[in-house]
């Protein structure tokens, strides 16, 4: 009996031990994750501030931001034209099933000329871009990373941010808006010649369409978004491979998480965007 009652208590504390233990390690959790959240922001900022610092100095080789831009540009440029056509197509039909019978054929011309210039255009753009080029810098500078070879720029008294970032966040702010613009034109293209296909709606009734609700701030919307979009995805692809380790899993790794959140920040900033300049 004796002993039953010295064990009891001490089991009684154990088991409470382990409840109120779990507070401790959400709170813990949390706070893990929240400083990881702000060590990468942190970074991000640094990188980005280096950029601009580097821009404004004018301490660029601007041949290694043409190099990129060509890569990001013109490599992609094929793939990017087969999204911004499918766009086109998808959105002409879908508007030519909904408005059979109860709404003018012609008001598809808006329907696929805003959806695709404000919403489509910018965002399947952005994706393929992760796709084909976040990706790629996120690989390149994690194996530069995980090889020490970014270590050795710092030995030689180059610095990272401004050898390797920067030409690639540039040429990915310039070269994205033409790629929008690229898969804007083609997407609407295609959206009249499926409708012509499809429905019989001319080419002028479909220009009638577009015309009627279109404004100019549409295209600076657009625009817009892909100026923000060729910023964000370079910068968070150059931080995931400056932070790489781990060998090629870790490269492997970093690069998964990476279009992760590439894409997540792309799909946050394109909800974002009409709370802010289509109220």
């Amino acid at each position: 009996m004796r002993g039953e009652a010295a064990t009891g208590p001490r089991v009684g504390s154990t088991f409470g031990e382990r409840i109120g233990g779990i507070p401790r390690l959400f709170v813990g959790g949390v706070g893990r994750r929240a400083e990881g959240i702000a060590r990468g922001t942190g970074e991000m900022a640094g990188i980005f501030w280096g950029t601009f610092s580097a821009l404004v100095r004018g301490q660029l080789s601007f041949r290694e931001i043409a190099r990129e831009a060509y890569a990001m540009g013109v490599q992609s440029l094929p793939i990017v034209m087969i999204a911004g056509v499918l766009s086109g197509v998808v959105t002409s039909q879908q508007g030519g099933y909904q408005f059979t019978g109860s709404v003018p054929l012609y008001v598809v011309g808006s329907v696929v000329t805003s959806s695709v210039v404000m919403e489509l255009g910018p965002v399947l753009t952005a994706i393929v871009f992760i796709g084909r080029v976040g990706a790629r810098i996120t690989a390149e500078l994690g194996t530069m990373k995980v090889s020490e070879q970014i270590d050795a720029l710092h030995s030689l008294g180059r610095d990272p941010i401004r050898t390797l970032a920067a030409p690639r966040i540039i040429a990915g702010v310039i070269t994205l808006p033409l790629l929008v613009a690229i898969a804007n034109v083609i997407g609407v293209t295609g959206g009249m010649l499926t409708a012509g296909a499809t429905l019989g709606l001319g080419r002028e009734s479909f220009m009638y369409g577009a015309r009627l609700f279109f404004h100019t701030f549409d295209l600076f919307y657009s625009i817009g978004k892909a100026v923000v979009f060729g910023l964000i995805v370079p910068l968070i692809a150059t931080h995931m491979g400056f932070r790489t380790y781990g060998g090629a899993e870790g490269v492997g790794r970093a690069t998964t998480t990476a279009v992760v959140y590439m894409i997540m920040a792309v799909l946050v900033l394109d909800a974002t965007f009409p709370m802010i300049f289509l109220r």
